[in-house]
């Protein structure tokens, strides 16, 4: 929730230092890739809070918990590298996906244990 709500801060700031009024999505690129950054993040974080939620009940807590904080991490540093430019969101982008394609996994495994082994 801290990161939505810094990220959604940080849009607001975006919008009051280029003069960018609600509900207008465009104008300073610099702006845009704030916005995209916010937008993309906020999509992804009910997958991830659903993903997170099943690991850790069925497969372990603690290590959901540990992929949930290195996914936490890299969606920030994804926010910062977009915010500076649209190649750096690359990296991290990937690292996210990756951690969370684990969480999926890791909720799979602990859904297959949990209703087919005796």
């Amino acid at each position: 929730v801290l990161f939505s709500a810094y990220f959604a801060l940080q849009v607001i700031y975006a919008r009051r230092k280029y003069k960018i009024s609600p509900p207008e999505t465009t104008g300073h690129p610099e702006f845009e890739r704030i916005f995209r950054a916010q937008a993309n993040c906020s999509e992804y974080f009910p997958i991830f809070v659903s993903l997170l939620w099943v690991a850790g009940i069925f497969f372990h807590q603690g290590v959901a918990a540990a992929c949930g904080l290195l996914y936490l991490y890299t969606r920030f540093k994804y926010f910062q590298g977009y915010t500076v430019a649209a190649q750096g969101r690359l990296g991290p982008l990937y690292t996210s996906a990756r951690l969370l394609w684990l969480l999926l996994g890791l909720a799979v495994a602990g859904l297959l244990a949990h209703f087919l082994l005796p």
